[in-house]
Order: structure tokens, then C-alpha cells, then sequence
């Protein structure tokens, strides 16, 4: 009677815990239901640089709390995380960096992370074949992939895969959300290439403070080169300086451009230079290469800042 008695109880229990599943299924619930960190219960992300930061504001709209570590006129290259920085990381539901070694210093706290949360490099899904090559012997690529904006929308559906993996109560949301930025992005994308193309071939050479715009000289058909190398760790010298205004009163080049995260002493020296061989080179501008422009601009955008740097260069050089 006993061994019955046990045996009706535990169906009876079985029975019970069946039904409160069901009614949390049906009730669209789930007992192991993720908990996150940010106001309101929204996911919190913490991104490193302003365009990564923009991709997660696009895609995890209302869904998330989006932070950003480096601001307007900062150089990641060169970038140490604060205390400050240290606390938005280890607080953060998931972490989003560029990768490809663009937040050098920051590589260690990035690597202890990553054992901790979720820590996604941006540039994982873009293919290698696409990447250039530092040319310095290392092996490792340029880090600057969002100026070919092919590799931003890549970027931008890595954001996407990864806030649904950790959300996915609100997939649709999440799609939604990206495929309108993706739409904006396949449009930037060929009306720069357009813009472009209408400055006269012998014209289309960017000179710039570092050499940032490989990706964008590429996809867009334009001739890039930098003063310093691609990482603003290296030091322009005074034989740097002096190639380089060689080439711009050789070729008569009539343009450069200052970047708001470099130092303009270094281009200014070469327009000096040049100007002492009797060619007049102008400062075509200030473009946006490795940081975006004020927050709550239009170049405090990915979008806004591509096209400026695209009207800024093809007004000087046209």
C-alpha cells in the first residue's frame, strides 16, 4: 500500500510540474528566462569605437543600452582604457570591438573578457581574402574595414546575429531593425562609388595624415597614401615628409587632407614643403577616419560621416 501510495504521489507530482510548464510556454515565458544588466531589463552592450557603437544603436534599437567607449576625436590605435572603461566592460551583457588589432592596447582586457562574456570581434565574419596585409612582415591585416562599407554591413549582421543569440525573445525585432540599416548601407555604398567616379581619373589621389583609407581607395577606385603607416604608432619621420612632398609637387597634386583623430603637424609640414618648391597644395579638408564626429551630428554617425568624408574629398579634388 505504502509502495502505491508512493508511486500515485509522484505521478501526481510529475502531473503538477507538467501543467506550470505548459502554462509558461503558453503564456510565452521561459523558466530560464535571461536576466540583463541594462535599465529597464534591456540588454546592455558596450562597444569600442563610435561606429561599432552606431551598429548596435541601429540594430538593438529599443532592445538595448548601447555604450560607447571612445569618442569623437579619439585615436583607438593609441586608446587605454580608464577605470571608467574597465567598469562599462566587465558591467556589459555582451562586448562588441572592431578587432584585427585596431584596439591595441586594450588587447589583454579584451582577451581576460572573453572568459567571462561575450566579447565579439565585428571583422570575424568579413573574408580574409577581402583583408589587406599590414606589408610589415607581422601577418596581420588592416584594421580600418569599415571604410569599404561592404565590410560594415558584415559588421553589422555579425551585431545582429549576436544580440539575437543572446535575446532571441525579440528576433523579429532585431531583423527588422537591421535589414532598414542594411538598406542605408547598400545605398551609401553605391552612391559614394558614383561620387567618386566623377573626379577626373588623374585627380583621384587621397593624401592623407595616415594611411587609413586602403579599404576605401579599393572598393571606390580612388589612390590613397598616408603619411604615417596604417597604425598611428608609427612615427612619420623627415624622410616621410620629404617623399611625400616630392610626390605631390611631381604630380602636381593640389589637395591633402588633415584627420580629426591625428595631429595636423606632420601634413602641414608637407604642405610647407611643398609650397618652398613652388607648388601650393591645399588642405582639402578634415576627414573622419578613425573616430566619427560629435555625438548627436550628422558626422556623429556612421552613414553621416562616410558622406562627408566622400563630399569633403571629391569638393577638393574635382
Amino acid at each position: 500500500m505504502k509502495g502505491l501510495w508512493n508511486s500515485r504521489a509522484v505521478r501526481r507530482l510529475l502531473y503538477a510540474l507538467l501543467l506550470v510548464a505548459t502554462a509558461a510556454a503558453a503564456s510565452g515565458c521561459s523558466l530560464s528566462k535571461p536576466v540583463f544588466s541594462g535599465e529597464g531589463g534591456k540588454l546592455k552592450v558596450t562597444a569600442t569605437i563610435g561606429m561599432i557603437t552606431d551598429i548596435v544603436r541601429n540594430v538593438g534599437g529599443a532592445r538595448v543600452e548601447a555604450i560607447g567607449l571612445m569618442k569623437a576625436g579619439v585615436d583607438p590605435h593609441l586608446y587605454k582604457a580608464t577605470k571608467g572603461d574597465i567598469d562599462k566592460l566587465t558591467q556589459a551583457d555582451v562586448v562588441f570591438y572592431n578587432g584585427l588589432h585596431l584596439e591595441g592596447k586594450m588587447a589583454s582586457i579584451l582577451e581576460k573578457l572573453a572568459d567571462k562574456k561575450p566579447t565579439v570581434a565585428v571583422s570575424r565574419n568579413i573574408d580574409k581574402k577581402t583583408l589587406h596585409d599590414m606589408g610589415d612582415g607581422s601577418g596581420q591585416y588592416d584594421p580600418h574595414i569599415w571604410f569599404d562599407v561592404r565590410n560594415w554591413m558584415s559588421a553589422t549582421e555579425t551585431v545582429r546575429d549576436e544580440l539575437i543569440r543572446l535575446d532571441p525573445a525579440h528576433t523579429d525585432e532585431y531583423r527588422r531593425n537591421a535589414d532598414a540599416y542594411l538598406a542605408k548601407l547598400r545605398e551609401l555604398h553605391e552612391e559614394t562609388k558614383t561620387k567618386i567616379a566623377s573626379i577626373p581619373e588623374k585627380s583621384r589621389v587621397l593624401v592623407t595624415a595616415h594611411d587609413a583609407f586602403g579599404y576605401f581607395g579599393t572598393a571606390y577606385g580612388i589612390r590613397v597614401m598616408g603619411l604615417q603607416g596604417i597604425s598611428t604608432a608609427s612615427e612619420a619621420g623627415l624622410k616621410d615628409v620629404s617623399q611625400l612632398r616630392d610626390f605631390l609637387v611631381e604630380n602636381r597634386i593640389k589637395a591633402v587632407f588633415v584627420e580629426s583623430s591625428v595631429p595636423k603637424k606632420t601634413i602641414q609640414a608637407v604642405v610647407d614643403g611643398a609650397k618652398e618648391k613652388g607648388h601650393t597644395v591645399a588642405i582639402g579638408g578634415e576627414l573622419f577616419s578613425d573616430a566619427m564626429g560629435e555625438e548627436g551630428t550628422l558626422e556623429g554617425t556612421y552613414v553621416g560621416m562616410v558622406r562627408h568624408n566622400v563630399d569633403t574629398i571629391v569638393n577638393a579634388l574635382k
